[in-house]
Order: C-alpha cells, then structure tokens, then sequence
C-alpha cells in the first residue's frame, strides 16, 4: 500500500486534475474471488448498489463482503475528475477520487440504515483526510449516493451518528455525501486484496462509538 503521508490533502480543482484516458488501461476479473458473484453486473433484481469511501479499500471490502445480505462487493475510485484512473494516479490525489468500495446489497436482508450504519462503525468519519497513518483526499469518508431515498437516510444517519460522537465528546463527521458519479473498478490486483493476501494491510481508525439501534 502506498502510504499517504505527502500526499495532498487539498482537493484538486478540475482544471488542475490529471487528463486520464478513454478506456480503461487494465483488466478486472469477471467474477469476485470469494462468492464467485459478477463483478459488474448483472446484479439481481430489486437489488441496490452504495457506493462508500472509508480510508484504504483493502480492509473496508473485506468487511462488506463478510456482512449477511451482501451480495458482491468491488475497489475502485469514484467522487473525481479523471477518466479512468490507476492506482498510482489516485495515490497522487491529483485525481480527485477517493478509494471505495461497491456495495451490492439485498435491502429486504440488509436495509440502506443498517449498511451504513456498519459504515460509521468501521473507519473514522471526523478526520479529514485521513484514516490512520493513510493521509491524503483519496482516503477521506464518503458516501455516493444512488438513489434519492438513499441520500435522504446517508443525511439522516450522518446525523443520528453525530449525535452519538457529540456524547462521547468526539468531533464534527467530515463525511462527504453527494450523488454517485462514475464508479472506476481498480486493478486486478486490488480486487478481494485480504482474501489473495490474507495478512496484508489493513488500516482503519474506528472510533469506538456505535450507531444505535433502530
């Protein structure tokens, strides 16, 4: 993992962004290393896909795929402006992007509320920038929302968890909350990274604070 402490922490402006490419410089596996589920698509009905950013994308996939009610999860960059971006260009944060994981959920086992609130659990989302020794825009806490309900219940759970965080005497969420763009799937080797290296990387900073029961 290339570790983010040169990397920006302002966020690049469009004009200053990398140009990128047409078509995407490398391949992604068909199927998902672990249920053996499509990558991308097709999904089954009355699915929904969310798209999150939590810090480093090792860790955050693997605890989505281990959560009941998911179907299929994938890396990838999305929330910037350069076309079809690698990996090295996202670790530049000359790309805008953040790292992020897809979701694709079953909301009749596991509803949008109940992901989310995973979501808060697992990272930090009152450090800017930064999810442990990680620093730079491409690690920052976002959401991407798919669905107007789906936007409406990030904005509403975003507040529920502050309320917790005030208790306990943390500070303000920092998360980014904003329509999904264009989901960029990361390289091959990205993809289930802790399932092909089991003891590899893994960094996330949780507060220790839970979201509380519906």
């Amino acid at each position: 993992m290339l570790f983010g402490r040169g990397a920006k922490q302002t966020m690049v402006t469009p004009a200053e962004a990398l140009p990128g490419r047409a078509i995407r410089p490398y391949d992604v596996p068909e199927l998902h290393a672990v249920n053996k589920h499509p990558l991308a698509g097709p999904y089954p009905d009355g699915f929904e896909a969310a798209i999150l950013g939590l810090g480093c994308f090792w860790g955050a996939e693997r605890m989505f795929w281990q959560t009941e009610g998911v179907w299929v999860t994938a890396v990838g960059y999305s929330g910037g402006y350069t076309p079809n971006p690698t990996y090295e260009e996202t670790c530049t944060a000359r790309t805008g992007h953040a790292e992020v994981v897809l979701v694709v959920f079953d909301p009749k086992v596991l509803p949008y509320e109940r992901l989310l609130a995973k979501f808060w659990e697992v990272h930090d989302p009152t450090t800017p920038n930064r999810q442990g020794n990680d620093i730079g825009t491409q690690y920052r806490s976002a959401i991407y929302t798919t669905t107007d309900e789906q936007a409406r219940i990030a904005k509403e759970s975003r507040d529920i968890y502050q309320g917790e965080l005030t208790k306990a005497g943390l500070g303000e969420i920092t998360t980014e909350i904003a329509p999904a763009g264009e989901f960029y799937f990361a390289e091959a080797y990205h993809q289930q990274y802790l399932y092909n290296v089991p003891h590899g990387y893994d960094c996330h900073a949780e507060t220790g604070v839970k979201y509380p029961a519906s």
